[in-house]
């Protein structure tokens, strides 16, 4: 949909000229698989894909929001209080914004909102997290608050916790706000260290794809949750809360006892944290040397690790049902031992990731089309970074 588009949408739904314009890209994740809520090492890159309003107050109490492909909804701005059966929703992400600004001192203003997205829902490019950054930069135009990028994705990963009712760490929020190829050390959630990685990637030979598994993660939050809470049960152990916090040499001394009290599946997705953040820093490394094969033989490392040891391709117990290994392995055969591939985001669902050299593009989509189906392959740019750490 077009700027002018958009702007009609609003006038038709809304009988008005919108006042304010805002966007949020989508993020894709490079490397780092669920290493941000344990406080670790991520590498993650914004994309050319966004989430635009055309907005203006409306002088009431509540927020109403008409979204391109969705029914409309409203928010009641007089209670901001987290609601049950709201969870999952766009609107408890609404009330969830609304209220992290409230606390900050700067309560929203009643506001219609015409949307649209190219970042399509179950894409893996995080859409969630592009909405929410849509509404936190929303909410800077219509109070004047001016909140940083940072402060904006951590109202961003309040609402997706405690109103959503999603365990995320704050990686998507913090790519879709800050922008840009990103290395993040989330060691210090409250002031995470944000290094803006030098790297032209369409000069690498290789284009990136997201390719469709089929399979909706959209009610697979369980099965993230059960990540956090093995992990935390590991932690426990160490009266710690977080991986990053237990040395990596304390806990194979205590495997043993480990195993008996969290289990094997949570030992072995520990393993995968510690590895996937040293494999992070040799990934900055080796995009910094612009060794890009040395890149790409540690994205194929990453999802290996997330395969055997995080497990968080084939949800627990579906047999009959497994389309993101099934992608994976279709994927793999297509690229005939180049370029590389991974799941990406939460897994279990959603999509995957693959760099195909561009002289094969168009034979690999042809082909993986003829296996999966048309319109499950895109490819997908990256925002250019910007200059020095933040």
């Amino acid at each position: 949909m077009s700027s002018k588009d958009l702007t009609d949408a609003f006038l038709k739904r809304f009988g008005r000229e919108p006042v304010y314009s805002v966007s949020a890209p989508g993020r894709t994740e490079l490397g780092g698989n669920h290493t941000d809520h344990q406080h670790g090492l991520v590498l993650a890159a914004a994309v050319t894909l966004e989430t635009r309003a055309a907005a203006a107050p409306n002088g009431l109490s509540c927020i109403r929001i008409h979204s391109e492909g969705f029914e409309d909804f409203s928010v009641d701005l007089s209670d901001l209080s987290a609601r049950k059966e709201e969870q999952g929703t766009s609107a408890a992400l609404v009330r969830g914004i609304a209220a992290g600004f409230a606390e900050k001192g700067h309560p929203f203003c009643g506001f219609d909102a015409a949307i649209t997205s190219s970042v399509l829902p179950g894409s893996g490019l995080s859409s969630s997290a592009s909405f929410e950054v849509l509404i936190g930069r929303m909410g800077n135009e219509l109070t004047g608050a001016r909140l940083t990028p940072v402060e904006i994705a951590k109202i961003g990963q309040f609402a997706e916790n405690k109103y959503y009712g999603k365990p995320s760490g704050l990686m998507d929020q913090m790519v879709c706000s800050v922008g840009g190829v990103l290395a993040i050390d989330f060691e210090n959630t409250e002031d995470p260290v944000i290094t803006p990685v030098d790297h032209d990637f369409s000069a690498s030979g290789y284009q990136l794809m997201i390719i469709d598994s089929g399979a909706d993660h959209q009610d697979l939050t369980s099965e993230y949750a059960a990540i956090t809470e093995e992990l935390s049960l590991i932690c426990s152990f160490f009266r710690k809360k977080v991986l990053r916090e237990v040395s990596e040499e304390e806990f194979y001394e205590n495997l043993d006892k480990l195993r008996k009290l969290a289990g094997d599946r949570a030992v072995l997705r520990a393993i995968h944290v510690y590895e996937e953040n040293r494999r992070v820093l040799r990934q900055v490394s080796a995009l910094q040397c612009g060794n890009f094969e040395e890149y790409l033989s540690l994205v194929n490392a990453s999802g290996a690790s997330s395969w055997q040891y995080l497990q968080n391709v084939i949800p627990a117990g579906n047999t009959a049902h497994q389309e993101m290994a099934v992608t994976l392995a279709l994927v793999s055969k297509e690229l005939h031992g180049a370029g590389a591939c991974r799941l990406q985001g939460g897994g279990f669902g959603g999509t995957v990731q693959a760099y195909v050299p561009k002289a094969d593009v168009v034979t690999f989509t042809k082909n993986l089309e003829a296996l999966i189906g048309k319109e499950k392959i895109r490819p997908v740019f990256l925002q250019k970074s910007g200059s020095g750490p933040m």
